[in-house]
């Protein structure tokens, strides 16, 4: 909960009022979308007060405009950090998070279960820029503090996972970093800022693919960083200098988002829970992935940290060909599959951790998918994945008939 205008309220009833003004628009209900590159001064001396460049006040469109921060101020205050800034994408986030404290001979520490492109940068760019990483466990917890090193300076941690969704103990980590003050940084994107606040776990900075959930109609481009106090000038900083800010446009759909976030999010947590337990129960199925079920080995965890779950989740199948898991993936019609979620729709994509894991081994003969759950009635989802088995098992059969 967070205090507005004296009174206490919850955050579903804050996702309806944070960012809004409407006697300052002549009644719109909505912060209208400003344009703006070039902003004038009625005199020299306001022009040079400007140059202080006060967070969300206007000074140039690169820097944000009444739009930008109406949607800053609203997912600071949902997440619980002391400020945000916009950017253009989740993956700027993600590197002006980490372009804020590491430079030539420091230490990444980056969490194995990382979205592919934090992985990346990890091993690509930070590379290039002498910043040295190791890849750890997600399950070592406070085991954490054997790899710090004197040069380690951020930890890079995402709960759960990105493809495989192991829930990590963020503030038995957070104790271990900051007790040789390394900066922990959270990606926060399956969540969203409305199922876990990060700030509260010990995280100093939290980042999120506003794309997915904050966004949510699949129609805008966006990342978000939020901070603490003690690390809001570091980002600021890296915010002035890579000038990667989100346009306005896409900050305006991200605050339309944020207004349904709390309803799509027990809708789809809802029906996500209902997929995974139909799909546990399909003898196709050698495990789900989903922190959220309670024979899951993330499940204390996730029921200590996170107050619900978002509709996103894995499965992983027994040894099928290809051509099988192929199949089942052409044979759905409610289920599209694109590399992205957090939207309305439904989606499911083949995932190959073997491929990228270096801590933990996946077998390769079992293949995985990964699920995002939509708005759409349970019932029909779950329809249309039994006919997705039925084309699996189709094929399973015509690959045995020919290896026989």
């Amino acid at each position: 909960m967070a205090k507005t205008s004296g009174k206490t309220l919850k955050n579903e009833t804050l996702l309806s009022v944070l960012g809004r003004d409407p006697e300052a628009y002549h009644g719109a209900v909505n912060v209208p979308v400003y344009h703006a590159s070039t902003i004038l001064y009625p005199s020299f001396a306001e022009l040079k007060k400007a140059e202080q460049r006060e967070y969300g006040k206007v000074f140039y469109g690169r820097h944000g405009t009444p739009t930008t921060f109406a949607l800053q101020d609203t997912v600071a205050e949902i997440e619980g950090g002391w400020r945000s800034f916009a950017f253009g994408s989740g993956k700027a986030a993600i590197l002006a998070s980490l372009l804020a404290f590491l430079e030539n001979g420091d230490h990444l520490l980056m969490v194995d279960s990382a979205y592919g492109p934090s992985r990346q940068l990890a091993k690509g760019l930070f590379s290039r820029l002498g910043v040295k990483h190791t890849f750890y466990d997600p399950l070592i917890g406070a085991g954490i503090k054997k790899l710090i090193q004197s040069n380690t300076k951020v930890i890079f941690t995402e709960a759960p996972g990105s493809l495989t969704f192991e829930m990590q103990d963020i503030p038995a980590i957070s104790k271990a970093a900051h007790l040789t003050g390394a900066k922990v940084i959270m990606d926060n994107t399956w969540a969203s800022p409305f199922l876990c606040n990060p700030f509260a776990l010990g995280v100093d900075v939290s980042v999120q693919a506003g794309t997915k959930y904050i966004v949510g109609h699949s129609d805008a481009m966006l990342g978000m960083v939020t901070t603490n106090k003690e690390c809001f000038s570091a980002i600021e900083q890296v915010f002035d200098d890579l000038g990667a800010s989100a346009s306005p446009d896409d900050c305006y759909l991200a605050l339309r988002g944020m207004r349904t976030l709390a309803l799509r999010l027990e809708r789809q947590g809802r029906t996500g829970l209902q997929l995974a337990e139909w799909l546990a129960g399909r003898r196709e199925v050698s495990r789900v992935l989903h922190p959220a079920l309670k024979e899951d080995p993330g499940y204390k965890i996730w029921r200590r940290d996170f107050t619900g779950t978002s509709g996103l989740f894995g499965v992983v199948l027994n040894p099928v060909p290809e051509k099988a898991v192929a199949a089942m993936l052409d044979g759905l019609e409610l289920f599209g599959m694109g590399y992205s979620w957090g939207g309305y729709e439904s989606l499911a994509i083949p995932t190959y951790p073997h491929k990228i894991r270096e801590t933990r081994n996946w077998d390769p003969d079992y293949p995985c998918l990964r699920i995002h759950a939509g708005v759409e009635n349970p019932e029909d989802l779950i329809s249309d994945l039994r006919n997705g088995f039925e084309c699996l098992n189709k094929a399973k059969r015509k690959s045995k008939k020919r290896s026989s």
